[in-house]
């Protein structure tokens, strides 16, 4: 048995109790370092795209203008994404009763791929459109 002092009183605490105080003590803390740990690898991660688009050279708006000017037609879908070489934004132009796949680099405002797409109008890489 043990007793604490708190505010002009002693509290009678068994050991059982003192123990299970600490060890919930002990659980708070770990949970607020590996929320805090996760927290920072996420602010540093570039994997998330809303915070490469960010940081992207080229602007999502540049990257459309120069899809739309390559394939002729106007933008109906840009995402930012990475892929092999790094990451590109995915312009989606319709032109005519077609519809273009486009990748332009997101450093350099290149080119990197442009192909007509003939399936559903959707390049498939999207978890849902």
């Amino acid at each position: 048995m043990s007793l604490i002092f708190n505010s002009r009183k002693f509290l009678r605490v068994s050991t059982g109790d003192f123990n299970m105080l600490r060890y919930t003590k002990i659980a708070l803390v770990t949970a607020a370092l590996a929320t805090a740990g996760a927290m920072a690898f996420a602010a540093k991660s570039t994997d998330n795209d809303a915070i490469a688009a960010a940081q992207a050279k080229v602007s999502l708006t540049q990257a459309i203008a120069v899809a739309e000017q390559h394939a002729g037609g106007k933008a109906s879908r840009a995402e930012y994404e990475k892929n092999k070489t790094g990451w590109a934004y995915d312009i989606e132009v319709i032109s005519g009763a077609k519809v273009f796949d486009v990748q332009v680099d997101g450093d350099k405002g290149t080119i990197i791929s442009s192909r007509e797409d003939k399936a559903e109008h959707d390049d498939g890489d999207d978890k849902a459109d």
